[in-house]
């Protein structure tokens, strides 16, 4: 495949969605990079991203009828990627998607030349912005923030620091992807 795979990871509350939208608004229209619907086993609603929903039944069949380039659990749910997005990394686009951490060695072994971006923010920054969701507890929030996971990440993983204005993140987000797109050139 001749595209580029651009996974974008990090804990709730770094604003994935959020820098992923801003390089969709500036990039999508150049028809070279893609940005991939989850397919999520929950109900969208207007407090969570835009993803398509699939009841738990559905996605397993789905599951076993190879409807998913990549698939994983996370917080209960069940979270797909559809193999479509193959198509567009055959046509040598740069294909970005919002990943669990957890699926990254999955990621690398499918798409061996995969650009893994870390988005990272300050503590205060990812509570104040998983309060302002309305979604969870202070509880469950908490939980979130104290939450380790053993990141098994490529040693050539690009971090983006999120805690400022979206502007700042936001377009050191969008050059990454313009440059994967115009050179055809691994970030």
């Amino acid at each position: 495949m001749s595209g580029t795979f651009v996974a974008v990871v990090g804990p709730s509350g770094v604003g994935k969605d959020s820098l992923i939208g801003f390089a969709r608004e500036r990039l999508e229209a150049s028809g070279r990079v893609t940005f991939v619907r989850r397919v999520v086993t929950r109900q969208a609603d207007g407090g969570s991203e835009d993803h398509d929903s699939m009841d738990v039944a559905s996605f397993a069949a789905a599951e076993q009828d190879g409807a998913f380039a990549l698939n994983w659990d996370a917080h209960g749910l069940r979270y797909g990627l559809p193999i479509g997005l193959e198509d567009d990394l055959k046509a040598g686009r740069v294909v970005v998607a919002n990943l669990s951490r957890a699926v990254i060695p999955a990621l690398v072994e499918r798409y061996p030349d995969a650009v893994v971006v870390l988005v990272t923010a300050e503590r205060d920054v990812i509570e104040r912005r998983l309060s302002n969701r309305g979604r969870e507890t202070a509880e469950s929030i908490q939980g979130r923030l104290d939450r380790r996971v053993g990141d098994k990440l490529p040693a050539r993983t690009v971090k983006i620091d999120n805690s400022g204005a979206l502007e700042a993140a936001g377009t050191q987000f969008v050059r990454l992807l313009g440059d994967a797109a115009r050179m055809g050139v691994r970030a």
